[in-house]
């Protein structure tokens, strides 16, 4: 049995109270970075281009302190654009294509733990009627 590095998700199944886009920020490759190469920026092992961050919050009223925001990675040749806010709102709801995450284990620290790395092919705005409340 085959088991993919980036294991499938379903987008309402991870964020059931839905997401908010908080920024996109390109993901620097720290060995770039520290050789001092000019374009230091993360190239995707898989299609190689560029990978950027989404940082999102997680709407879920339940989200454990420090877990409630989270970054979505997303491999593109440029940035990808968040949607527009909610009118009189700084809140940007997003959803994700193609969601996937991989799990690893944390070394760093005196005890491992568990950790997940998400990866989207896209990001879009809520579809209206999607089923969740909006802000």
């Amino acid at each position: 049995m085959a088991v993919p590095q980036r294991i499938p998700v379903v987008f309402t199944d991870v964020f059931p109270h839905g997401a908010y886009v908080l920024g996109v920020e390109p993901v620097n490759d720290f060995d770039k970075a520290k050789a001092g190469i000019a374009d230091a920026q993360e190239r995707d092992k898989v299609t190689g281009e560029l990978v950027w961050a989404v940082r999102v919050m997680d709407a879920d009223p339940n989200a454990r302190a420090g877990s409630a925001e989270v970054k979505v990675k997303i491999a593109a040749a440029v940035r990808p654009v968040p949607p527009e806010p909610l009118a009189g709102t700084p809140f940007r709801p997003v959803e994700f294509d193609g969601l996937t995450l991989t799990p690893y284990v944390n070394t760093n620290g005196r005890t491992p733990k568990q950790g997940y790395s998400w990866w989207a092919t896209g990001i879009r705005p809520v579809r209206a009627g999607a089923g969740r409340a909006a802000a």
